[in-house]
């Protein structure tokens, strides 16, 4: 039987407000579930500062060992947003001035004090590149073959997701189904191995939470069969119930 063709992308976050704590990163979460229902799996999240040389080494190693990579921040109009000047230098192009890009900001901010040269800083693209949509504050993302650099701000970031929405090549989402149990994942460690092995189209992941005075964790079963996944759970329950837990589908 043919294997199935599993995609996958890295993401790369840059900022130095990330790393200093001043920000909290809210991309992580919407950009995984995003390639999710791409049919893309998230394998690899790096944060790295507002420094050229750091990115470049990046963008280098993420792009060997994925499919795709999406970058977050440093495409704004100050002189510390060089993501496009750092990626520029890792694919070996220089930087232009994309003339749609330019156009969409001098529409954008006719009536906002006009296109100054900070503002032109957001029309500036590795040469070779497409534009990605932003509805919100006119500044596009950028998309470099299999690069695709968007804004920092989540809110915008989630509508260049939106404009790339099957856009690109993917294979099966990866669905998941909850089982909750108010027990400790240690007492039930090697009921989670044997399903999982018994079940070689599944992944089980533990997550435990302490509630009301009690442990208790939720498992989470992903593949990308729905039939395979339905087993996997129902067995899970089964198991469970075999040891003196009573399991809750759905989760708790």
């Amino acid at each position: 039987m043919t294997e199935t063709r599993i995609w996958t992308a890295a993401l790369l976050v840059i900022g130095d407000e990330i790393l200093s704590g001043r920000t909290q990163d809210r991309n992580v979460a919407q950009v995984a579930l995003w390639l999710n229902l791409q049919g893309i799996r998230l394998v690899e999240v790096r944060v790295v500062p507002d420094v050229e040389a750091v990115i470049v080494d990046a963008v280098h190693a993420l792009t060997a060992k994925a499919d795709y990579l999406f970058t977050t921040g440093g495409i704004g109009p100050t002189h510390d947003d060089i993501t496009v000047d750092a990626i520029a230098v890792a694919l070996g192009v220089p930087v232009v001035v994309h003339p749609q890009a330019r156009a969409v900001l001098e529409d954008y901010y006719a009536s906002r004090g006009g296109l100054n040269e900070a503002r032109l800083r957001m029309a500036r693209v590795p040469e070779g590149a497409d534009l990605i949509e932003n509805r919100m504050s006119g500044a596009p993302g950028i998309r470099h073959g299999n690069i695709f650099i968007m804004a920092g701000v989540p809110h915008i970031a989630g509508m260049m997701l939106e404009a790339l929405s099957g856009q690109l090549e993917g294979g099966r989402p990866l669905l998941s189904r909850t089982v909750g149990c108010m027990v400790p994942e240690s007492e039930i460690a090697d009921t989670l191995r044997e399903t999982e092995r018994d079940h070689a189209a599944c992944q089980i992941g533990s997550y435990p939470f302490f509630r009301d005075g009690r442990v208790g964790a939720n498992f989470v079963v992903r593949s990308t069969e729905q039939d395979a996944l339905d087993a996997c759970a129902e067995d899970l329950v089964a198991r469970l119930a075999e040891v003196g837990h009573v399991a809750t589908d759905g989760g708790i």
